[in-house]
């Protein structure tokens, strides 16, 4: 194995030139199938689309989407000429949006009609009134200047915006040359993908990923699995994360293999793609296994033909990759270790690993990746068996933060390590436990939340003296978002009104499930808040209430 130098644009090429007919992505659902010749062909009507409404190099292009059939069009249509895709959380409301669309620079923005709780057509009008009075591609924008272009994902056509019919017409009347100037001045290690992570700090921050970092991360994803050409991935996991994007969208694309897409994670059309596309790997967060396991008409469906997959994004319980094993078939589950700032994999189990190393650790680093467990007071490397923090350096580590060079130093020190912010153990097989985390970062069900964020949110709530945002353990998420509030005095408040509060203005997700009214918070001597004792007294209050967390 060796560091691949393609760009992504060149990785698709190279498979519609070797294997033109050879089916790549699939929507099972609706029998929709497009081979590497003819989606290549699609996306270079679309970068050429994207030229002719001012996207250019360095120009940063926002996807707001479930995994639709253009998702990953417009992802390598912009990797071709350059530009850069910042992924918007499918989750986001109207004041994360326009955070990431001013933080992030957003030059157009693609999106669909939105999740079954949110339009996203309504938000974006909320946010650029003038849309629905100036003509498309002329857009001026007092509060969002660098805003030019809106492009609905779709057939259908909204004042003041694009669609996908409308710009792979301009596209088809832009001459082939201009795409290929374009595609002279691409570098691997150019930046290609931004994704908005809390990180271990502060507020979401841009994650500048190159072609570089996410195509050799998915590749050796592959190699640990012992990916071909003849694999079918079933994809049901989010694109706007690494998980998508790159353990699964890269891993296809650097092995030619057949990524079967679910749009949104239903887990009947999950189990009904697998049996007839007769998939052989599967990806998800131990939250979707679950209920795949658990569907009713689990047992309707064969599942023979799968042999591997990752489970990831939070904890895996060992009973469930038990029961992966045993029902699903998927004799050699593996789980990935990492984070979005190491593209994101920094520690992989494989094949080689024995059942019991897959199930209980995440295994050894990478390919042409360093990873120690450091002690966060000294510095200094611990010892096996000794927990530190878990640290990589090589080819995975971000670019850095986007606009933000002290917060990129904060993670990346000067010899080049990125600082996890996770506690972990390394055995003296040199596998890797991941036991803890240092900061205070929630994961519900493959969901980074930062507490930060909220606290701050619920900060405006009228009556509210002060709150503190904690994770409470979750059988079936991980973690859900716990919330200890004290009010102000002769203040009244219900749990629904703070919730209401949140709907609308968050995303779901980062609501609180728990609320906790309460006088004072535990500190430590010198005054800090002691938010495990927080996280402790959240459990041992719900038990009373009869409440098992």
């Amino acid at each position: 194995m060796e560091l691949q130098e393609r760009t992504l644009g060149q990785w698709l090429e190279h498979w519609a030139k070797q294997t033109p007919d050879k089916e790549y992505i699939v929507y099972s659902d609706r029998n929709l199938r497009f081979t590497w010749k003819v989606f290549n062909e699609r996306v270079d009507r679309m970068a050429k689309g994207m030229l002719s409404i001012g996207i250019r190099k360095g120009t940063h292009v926002g996807i707001w989407a479930t995994n639709v059939p253009d998702w990953l069009t417009f992802l390598y249509a912009g990797a071709k000429i350059g530009a850069v895709l910042v992924t918007v959380n499918t989750n986001y409301k109207q004041s994360e949006l326009e955070y990431l669309v001013q933080d992030a620079d957003l030059h157009t923005l693609c999106i669909t009609e939105g999740v079954f709780d949110g339009s996203y057509i309504d938000m974006v009008y909320a946010m650029l009134p003038e849309l629905k009075e100036q003509q498309r591609g002329y857009l001026r924008s007092n509060r969002f200047p660098k805003m030019k272009n809106i492009v609905y994902i779709g057939q259908e056509k909204h004042r003041g915006m694009y669609n996908t019919a409308e710009l792979l017409l301009l596209g088809e009347n832009i001459d082939d040359a201009a795409l290929d100037k374009a595609k002279q001045n691409i570098d691997c290690h150019d930046v290609v993908n931004m994704q908005y992570t809390s990180g271990t700090t502060g507020f979401p921050k841009g994650v500048m990923l190159t072609h570089h970092n996410i195509t050799n991360n998915g590749y050796f994803t592959g190699e640990g699995m012992g990916f071909t050409a003849d694999d079918k991935l079933c994809c049901c996991v989010p694109l706007f994360h690494c998980f998508g994007v790159v353990l699964a969208s890269m891993n296809v694309l650097t092995h030619g293999c057949v990524q079967v897409m679910v749009e949104r994670f239903d887990p009947l059309v999950v189990l009904a793609s697998i049996h007839k596309e007769r998939c052989t790997a599967l990806y998800g967060v131990p939250t979707m296994f679950i209920a795949e396991l658990n569907h009713p008409m689990f047992d309707m469906f064969d599942l023979s033909s799968l042999r591997t997959g990752i489970m990831a994004g939070s904890l895996c319980p060992e009973e469930v990759m038990r029961a992966v094993t045993e029902r699903m078939h998927i004799t050699y589950i593996t789980s990935v270790y990492g984070l979005t700032e190491s593209s994101p994999g920094m520690t992989h189990s494989t094949l080689a690993d024995s059942f019991e190393t897959r199930c209980t650790t995440v295994g050894h680093e990478y390919p042409f990746t360093e990873v120690k467990v450091i002690n966060p007071e000294t510095g200094k490397e611990c010892p096996d068996g000794e927990q530190g923090e878990m640290c990589c350096r090589g080819y995975l580590v971000m670019k850095g933060y986007y606009k933000r060079p002290v917060e990129t130093a904060e993670v990346i020190d000067a010899n080049g390590w990125l600082h996890s912010g996770d506690l972990g153990i390394k055995d003296a097989n040199g596998n890797y436990r991941i036991t803890s985390r240092i900061k205070d970062m929630i994961i519900r069900g493959g969901e980074n939340i930062y507490p930060r964020e909220i606290e701050d949110f619920l900060y405006k709530k009228d009556g509210i003296k002060d709150i503190q945002v904690v994770g409470i353990p979750s059988k079936k998420y991980g973690e859900e978002v716990g919330a200890f509030i004290i009010l102000h005095d002769g203040v009244k408040m219900t749990d629904d009104e703070v919730r209401d509060y949140c709907r609308g203005q968050i995303a779901r997700h980062k609501i609180p499930k728990y609320i906790f009214f309460v006088n004072s918070f535990p500190l430590t001597g010198s005054g800090k808040i002691r938010k495990f004792k927080l996280r402790d007294q959240g459990i041992q209050l719900l038990k009373e209430q009869g409440l098992q967390p």
